[in-house]
């Protein structure tokens, strides 16, 4: 489990095409001092398990289902990504609980800047429009992220400037696409609301 505070920027240091998938090492710097082989690592968002650690550097890796469900299959040398560690229990919950689970990939539509910071309107998959409402949360490449609007297939968010500076949305240009997990009480109210006959409607 994870809060979706982003605690580092890493970087891809190399790709591994693997039997089962693909192996991807990245420089993590500030997450691994008290680290070890079988733990959990939401690299953008995505729960990874850390297979192998070396000289600074962390080993994960990804299986074909992964790689086709989330952005993971474009990841390319110097990528940068969004890295936290596992929760711990005494920690402090400063975003909103998020799983690592990825729900779909969206695709960032427009950036504008407002303020000092920008605002971002991004497209939405057809099947997670109904869990997206105005002020609700949204991770967003595993980032914990207020929604300012939601209409239709789409919604936007209000990016502060610190986010922008630690985290990789301050890379987003119009096209990118985006690991996105909808809240956790949305995901389960909506199935509640399924299995008891009364289908929950879109935002």
């Amino acid at each position: 489990m994870f809060s979706g505070i982003v605690e580092s920027l890493g970087r891809i240091a190399r790709v591994e095409e693997r039997p089962a998938g693909r192996r991807f090492w990245v420089d993590a710097p500030g997450v691994l001092a008290d680290a070890h082989i079988g733990d959990s690592l939401a690299m953008n968002g995505c729960c990874l398990t850390l297979v192998a650690i070396e000289n600074g550097r962390a080993a994960v890796e990804a299986v074909p289902e992964t790689l086709a469900r989330t952005t993971l299959g474009a990841w390319r040398e110097g990528d940068d990504v969004n890295l936290e560690r596992a929760l711990r229990l005494d920690q402090r919950l400063g975003g909103h609980l998020v799983q690592g689970h990825v729900d779909g990939v969206g695709r960032v539509t427009t950036v504008a800047p407002e303020g000092d910071g920008r605002r971002l309107t991004l497209a939405l998959p057809d099947d997670l429009v109904r869990f997206v409402a105005e002020k609700g949360s949204l991770a967003v490449d595993g980032v914990s992220l207020t929604v300012a609007a939601a209409r239709g297939a789409a919604c936007e968010i209000a990016l502060i400037p610190h986010t922008l500076a630690v985290t990789v949305a301050g890379r987003y240009t119009a096209g990118t696409p985006v690991n996105l997990e909808v809240d956790l009480v949305a995901r389960y109210l909506a199935r509640l609301l399924e299995v008891s006959g009364a289908p929950a409607r879109p935002a």
